[in-house]
Order: C-alpha cells, then sequence, then structure tokens
C-alpha cells in the first residue's frame, strides 16, 4: 500500500462523510443550551483543559519518576504529544480534530501517582471492592468527581467524548456478553446505565486515532528517555530492523551529529513513518469498509485506524525492548517497588482513619459508611494524588519514606 497524498485533503477543512458531526452529537447526560461559537466537542476539549484533574497530570509519573530529572516526559507532557498525533491523524483522514483531540487529552485521567505501578499497586488493595482500572476512573472523574459546574458534578461531556473515553481500544462487550478483556468494570456499567454508550460496538474514529496516537507517542518518547537515563543505547536500538534503518540514514546524511541531535532526528523520523503508515492502513480500510456515516465506522466489525502488519511488527518489538531494558531494569524495579509500598501504606492509614484524607470532600461521611464505598473513596482519593503529593502526604504520616530514585 501507498500513501495516497492527493485523498488527504490537507487544509482543505471538508470533514468526511463518516467523520463525527459535531453539530449532530447524541448529546449530554443533563441537557444543555449550544454555543454559538464553539461546537460541543470545542465545549468537550476546553471544559477537559480546565480541570484540575489535567493540572495535575504535570506530577504525574509517565515511566521515569520526576526525581530522576527534569527532562523526562510526565504524565502531561506524554498527553500533550498524544494530542498532537491524534490531531494530525484527524485532519489527515478529515475527521473532528477537536473530539479526536479532546478523546487523547482526557485518556490518562485516571492514572494514579507513580504510573502504572500506582495503578497495580491501588488495584490490589481494591480487588475486594472490584478493583481499580484507570479508564474506568478516568470516567469517573469526568462524570462524577471533577466539582466545577453549579448544575452537575463532573463535566457533563457529549456522548461521542465519553464513548472514546471509554471504547478508544475497542468494544468492552462481545457478542456473547462476555466482556472483550475480562469483566466489565463497574463504574462504566453503572454509568451506562444511566447513559449507553453502547459498550459492545467500535468507537468513532476519532477515538481510533487517538488510541494509536497513544501508541506512537510513547514508542517513541520512551526511547528517547531511554536513551537519556542511560538504561538504552543506540546499539541495543540497532537490534531492531526499523531503527537501524532510521539510524542508518540519519547517520549517513548527518555523519558526526551530535547524540542530542542524532536522537530527535531518529525520533521525528519514527513518529513520521508511524503517522503516514496508519494514515494509509486507514485510507484502505476505509475504501474496504466505505462507510456513509459515523454510526457505520461503530458497526464495521474492526478497527480501521491502525498499523500495517510490517509496522505492527515493529511496534512488538520496540515495545519487547522497553520492557526488557527499562520498565523491567532492576534499577527501575526497585524503585518500583518503594513506589508501591507507598501506595498500600497510604491506602491503610486512610482506610483506619479517613480524617488523614485531609482535602476529601466527603470526609466528615467517610467513616460511618459500609467498607466498600469507604474504600471506593480512599481509592479516589489516592488516585487523584501527584506523585510529589503522595510522597509528601507519606512523610506526614509516616517515620519513614522509601526513596524513589
Amino acid at each position: 500500500m501507498t500513501l495516497d497524498r492527493h485523498a488527504l485533503g490537507f487544509g482543505s477543512g471538508e470533514r468526511a462523510i463518516f467523520a463525527s458531526d459535531p453539530w449532530a452529537s447524541r448529546g449530554r447526560l443533563y441537557p444543555e443550551t449550544g454555543s454559538p461559537t464553539r461546537s460541543d466537542f470545542q465545549r468537550d476539549r476546553d471544559r477537559i483543559v480546565h480541570t484540575t484533574a489535567f493540572r495535575r497530570l504535570k506530577h504525574k509519573t509517565q515511566v521515569f519518576i520526576a526525581a530522576d530529572g527534569d527532562h523526562y516526559r510526565t504524565r502531561l507532557t506524554h498527553t500533550i504529544e498524544v494530542a498532537q498525533i491524534a490531531r494530525a491523524l484527524a485532519r489527515a483522514l478529515k475527521l473532528d480534530e477537536d473530539l479526536a483531540e479532546g478523546v487523547a487529552l482526557v485518556h490518562d485521567f485516571g492514572h494514579t501517582p507513580f504510573g502504572h505501578t500506582g495503578e497495580d499497586a491501588l488495584h490490589e488493595m481494591l480487588k475486594p471492592y472490584g478493583g481499580f482500572d484507570h479508564n474506568a476512573q478516568s470516567l469517573r472523574i469526568v462524570t462524577k468527581l471533577e466539582r466545577r459546574y453549579a448544575e452537575f458534578d463532573g463535566l457533563n461531556l457529549t456522548w461521542e467524548s465519553l464513548e472514546g473515553l471509554v471504547k478508544h481500544n475497542g468494544p468492552l462487550i462481545a457478542q456473547d456478553g462476555e466482556g472483550t478483556r475480562g469483566p466489565v468494570p463497574q463504574p462504566i456499567l453503572d454509568y451506562c446505565a444511566l447513559h449507553d454508550l453502547e459498550l459492545a460496538s467500535f468507537a468513532s474514529l476519532e477515538a481510533q486515532v487517538a488510541a494509536i496516537a497513544d501508541d506512537i507517542a510513547y514508542n517513541t518518547h520512551d526511547i528517547d528517555d531511554g536513551l537519556r537515563s542511560g538504561y538504552l543505547t543506540f546499539e541495543m536500538l540497532e537490534e531492531i530492523p526499523f531503527l537501524a534503518g532510521l539510524m542508518q540514514e540519519v547517520g549517513g546524511r548527518y555523519p558526526g551529529l551530535e547524540a542530542s541531535r542524532f536522537t530527535h532526528e531518529i525520533m521525528r523520523r519514527q513518529i513520521t513513518a508511524m503517522v503516514e503508515d496508519v494514515i494509509t492502513v486507514a485510507q484502505q480500510g476505509l475504501k474496504e469498509v466505505r462507510p456513509q456515516s459515523a454510526a457505520d465506522i461503530r458497526n464495521a466489525g474492526r478497527v480501521i485506524a491502525t498499523f500495517s502488519e510490517a509496522m505492527l511488527k515493529t511496534d512488538q518489538q520496540i515495545k519487547k525492548m522497553l520492557m526488557t531494558r527499562i520498565y523491567r531494569h532492576p534499577d527501575v524495579m526497585r524503585v518500583r517497588a518503594n513506589a508501591a509500598a507507598i501506595v498500600a501504606d497510604l491506602y491503610h492509614a486512610f482506610m483506619a482513619d479517613p480524617q488523614q484524607m485531609q482535602k476529601h470532600y466527603w470526609i466528615d461521611q467517610i467513616a460511618g459508611m459500609a467498607e466498600p464505598a469507604k474504600a471506593r473513596h480512599v481509592g479516589d482519593y489516592i488516585a487523584g494524588m501527584t506523585d510529589t503529593y503522595a510522597i509528601a502526604v507519606h512523610k506526614r504520616l509516616f517515620d519513614h519514606t522509601p526513596e524513589l530514585r
């Protein structure tokens, strides 16, 4: 397959027939009067950016905890990179850019402090009460936990934005009614009882490009951060044919280039190659499916925005390298163990004495709640913490706080 640049329509402003229509949204849980100057998807994006949850991302771990250095990605900078790639893909495929950007900006709201380590630790603590899932937590934040508006809890986002948030990785329920990735988290089922997000269908193409943009972003920036940390070397990258080819191209064109510029030249080519691969595959998929509406995308029975077989193989090779060389590196595992201990300590402390959650909205009511409800409130509180706040609270409550470096 070759990239059909003529079909991209760069700068045309034309929206494809299968794109989500911002002026024909399926609405919000609580009806609101529309804006004369912004579409509903623009308003969703703006609401997302102005949340407390969005600001907290700047002090939440992506891979390397902030103490490791100022130049590593945080959850916020990762989110911004995902949004930029998602918007580029949406523009190329003539989709609604605001919806794609909004889904990208909100997709990591539910992450705990200390990245996936914190999520795993909190899930372990909450197992008796349904566990913890960062995607479900993102939904809880935008439908319940953000307290900004006089007339409703959460952000009252459109159906399309919420659908994209919940289903950006595909349907949650198979045709036989079983969960596609295990049981559907209860917070998602609870919300769908009020506002059905149709969990058995695929999401819009805008949500699909946000999902693949996430993969492209972290595949690239985790390599960049890995090289900066010293856990990765250029020799290790050469083990992957795709990356070796990029290195050969850059080295041949710019002999003797300094390491930082050499790294950036590789990374920018990696992003470009992956983005163009997704566009090519999506164009071919659209020719095959021939969707006449956004509903046809949802009912296509397949993902449209994805990698080719060759790029998928590269994606898997990069993920394996990152897992082996960085995520499971002994130094990283030691820090992860200490971070998990902090999360577990905080959970047990708050369950024993909810008054220690000094800034919790319902602090005076929690002590009298049944155990499952209390545990969920404690989970919400911990999940909302930044790395820095979690460490500060742990230091206040305990004589010794593990080092995270």
